[in-house]
């Protein structure tokens, strides 16, 4: 069976996906329960774009008589409405992402004085989500934010995986990288992650505030080596000197504690495949790892696609076919607007040349392509052709980091605008 709409249908599996990742759905089963009031007591900290919707729904499950609070900080506009409206006992404040502002570092300031004179018995419940690097932004010592803010939009500009950027990251950081768990001992700490990074690493999402980490300052030294990150006279003595050395694996102060994650990429992948298949669609998932360079990793996808649509293989037609992951994109020069989602809608469309049948969304589940208010876009069979139509050369576009705007002038943005959630890329084909 094909779907009458594919727009309709390619949106209704990226839904089903992010719904699968909200955290009202799946945060109750990990609660941990509260301490003995007489003795200790719940203290909530956090970070990350599904930060506020994390909060609400700890406050709206967590025992009414049971004490709690506690701060977390999200990105600006990613506070669920009716927590907006109507606070509850956990406080949410917001930040900027993805470069960093005061905001974020007066948040992760407060956050790391909170962490500070709890006793055995009590319990800080984590919230870690993607954006977490960002929105703590608490420089290590004798840096400054300005230089934090340099590195940060270096790093986003390099091409450089997500797990490189946080070891850099949770290396140049007061609180990233095991520091935030070291702060809170001896309480009990037991972190709920929502993963937006591939292999779901928890070192690795958010840049692992409160878990051991096994990179090494050498490590975030080669790396920006690697790229050509111009580090800041104090980032560079720090990293040479070991001084700004993580907490590890097998450091007494992380005994205890627990790393559940929540919601993952793989299970949003999973539930838009049992979506299509519900709809009588053969769903096949790629993986959940996909990274690579936005514009390259469209180009295989749209390879693969052909052979579907040509061929039969390695799939028989019609069906869909699913990804996740994190894509990079390389500036170069100054670049126009857009993110990893439509740079790779525009690599793909540009391979296809119009295959006939084929269908292609891409959108990051936060709602948010890079910066802009778009999640990501559509490419369909008439892609090439209606850009042609209005003089547009696609190519460029691609070319000067700008598919953003051509996705705008062709009408063909997703914007469901922000999730409250985030477990990163999610890429839908279908071929029908």
């Amino acid at each position: 069976m094909t779907p009458a709409d594919p727009r309709a249908f390619l949106r209704a599996l990226y839904d089903t996906a992010v719904a699968r990742a909200l955290p009202g759905e799946v945060i109750g089963r990990y609660l941990p329960p509260a301490p003995d009031p007489a003795r200790g007591r719940t203290l909530v900290l956090g970070a990350g774009k599904a930060g506020g919707s994390m909060a609400a729904a700890v406050d709206a499950l967590w025992p009414a008589e049971a004490p709690l609070s506690g701060l977390v900080v999200t990105r600006y506009d990613h506070v669920p409405p009716a927590y907006l409206a109507q606070p509850g006992r956990i406080e949410v404040v917001q930040a900027r992402h993805p470069v960093p502002d005061e905001a974020g570092r007066q948040a992760a300031q407060r956050i790391a004085a909170l962490a500070h004179g709890l006793t055995e018995h009590d319990l800080v419940l984590c919230l870690v989500s993607g954006g977490a690097s960002a929105l703590l932004a608490l420089p290590a010592p004798g840096l400054t934010l300005a230089d934090k803010q340099a590195v940060n939009q270096a790093l986003l500009r390099s091409g450089a995986a997500i797990d490189e950027m946080n070891c850099v990251r949770k290396h140049l950081s007061a609180i990233k990288g095991g520091r935030l768990a070291a702060q809170c001992w001896p309480a009990r700490v037991v972190t709920l992650l929502i993963s937006d990074v591939p292999g779901d690493a928890p070192e690795v999402i958010g840049s692992g505030p409160t878990v051991p980490d096994p990179t090494t300052c050498a490590d975030a030294l080669a790396i920006c080596r690697r790229y050509g990150i111009e580090l800041p006279p104090a980032a560079l003595a720090g990293l040479e000197s070991g001084a700004f050395e993580t907490p590890k694996p097998g450091d007494a102060r992380f005994a205890g504690h627990e790393v559940h994650l929540i919601a993952t990429p793989q299970a949003s992948l999973e539930a838009a495949a049992a979506h299509a298949r519900a709809a009588g669609l053969a769903a096949h998932i790629l993986s959940d790892e996909v990274e690579g360079e936005s514009r390259d990793v469209g180009r295989v996808h749209a390879a693969l696609a052909r052979a579907v649509a040509r061929r039969g293989e390695p799939f028989a037609r019609p069906c869909v076919i699913l990804s996740g992951g994190e894509t990079t994109v390389t500036v170069r020069g100054p670049g126009g607007r857009g993110g990893r989602a439509s740079e790779f809608l525009l690599g793909c469309a540009l391979a296809l040349q119009g295959e006939p049948g084929v269908h292609v969304l891409a959108a990051d589940t936060d709602g948010i392509d890079g910066i802009e208010h778009n999640a990501g876009g559509i490419v369909t069979p008439d892609t090439l052709a209606r850009a042609a139509a209005l003089g547009l050369k696609p190519a460029e576009f691609l070319d000067r980091h700008d598919c953003y705007t051509l996705f705008d002038q062709l009408g063909d943005l997703v914007v469901p605008g922000p999730t409250y959630t985030n477990v990163n890329d999610f890429r839908a084909i279908l071929i029908r």
